[in-house]
């Protein structure tokens, strides 16, 4: 496996432990989001300056309005995922999560006009069919008020990832690592005065575990792993990142039924298999025509 392949793999396990952090963190979703907004930001900042790299100015601020919206709704997107997984399990929030790619699809012919064929139509189908499994739908009827809490809320953090992306296809002429430091950024400085005015920040009390826990969150799930994601996609093709990128909800679903001991029923199995399977054949490129 070469240098790319390696970091593209890392990132991937890394965003597949978050949600282990986020559980055994004693603060509001939202507080967690504007320190690793904010916390990635700087890393990332200072891994540009040690590494003699430049930031432009001049394209940041030709796309500043499209990295404004876009940190903003990569802001809400964490505050989103990290709510799911105080109300289901993390694998059930992550898989929600991952109906991301299938949102794209679906507007895709409207925002990025590009044409929804039959199999993408299909793997949409199939990506939906699979949250009535994971749900709890098909094995309990009605689920409860927290589980269908945490489907709903993972589903909507996948709704402004999935904006976020389509912000960032229209950005022009801007380094991976440029966007990053500037959305972060953004992503921190719009979630801040929400979190003032809803939370009573000094009530919040962490012990060393905790610090330490928000500490890895900010500089590793955020710093290291958006360093090493972008880093590998300049020598990546499309494909080998879309297949390597399934290892970060296979991580998450492994470590969910290993450390925390949520239940991974056969229904649950098969809703997993149902939307990255979708999601995965929907990245795959298609056999040109002769």
């Amino acid at each position: 496996m070469n240098t790319s392949k390696l970091k593209l793999t890392f990132s991937m396990a890394i965003f597949g432990t978050i949600g282990i952090f986020v559980r055994n963190i004693p603060m509001p979703s939202s507080a967690i989001a504007v320190v690793r907004g904010f916390g990635g930001m700087i890393f990332l900042l200072l891994l540009t300056l040690i590494t003699g790299k430049r930031i432009s100015k001049e394209n940041i601020k030709r796309n500043l309005l499209k990295l404004f919206f876009s940190g903003a709704f990569v802001g809400i997107n964490w505050i989103l995922l990290f709510e799911a997984y105080r109300y289901t399990s993390v694998a059930t929030a992550t898989l929600c999560y991952y109906l991301a790619p299938v949102i794209i699809m679906l507007v895709s012919p409207v925002f990025l006009k590009e044409k929804l064929t039959p199999r993408k139509l299909l793997c949409i189908f199939g990506a939906l069919f699979g949250m009535v499994f994971v749900s709890g739908v098909a094995e309990n009827g009605i689920p409860s008020f927290s589980e269908i809490t945490g489907v709903l809320l993972g589903t909507g953090a996948a709704a402004f990832y999935a904006s976020a992306v389509i912000l960032n296809k229209k950005l022009k002429n801007i380094e991976g690592n440029d966007r990053t430091v500037v959305q972060l950024g953004f992503a921190g400085a719009v979630i801040l005065p929400y979190t003032l005015l809803t939370e009573n920040l000094a009530e919040i009390k962490l012990d060393a575990t905790a610090g330490i826990l928000l500490a890895i969150v900010a500089i590793v799930h955020t710093g290291i792993s958006y360093a090493l994601y972008f880093g590998s996609l300049k020598d990546l093709n499309t494909q080998t990142v879309a297949i390597l990128s399934y290892i970060d909800p296979i991580v998450a679903i492994v470590l969910s039924a290993v450390i925390l001991k949520e239940p991974l029923t056969v229904y649950s199995i098969i809703g997993a298999v149902l939307i990255l399977g979708s999601t995965l054949i929907s990245e795959l490129p298609q056999k040109q025509k002769i």
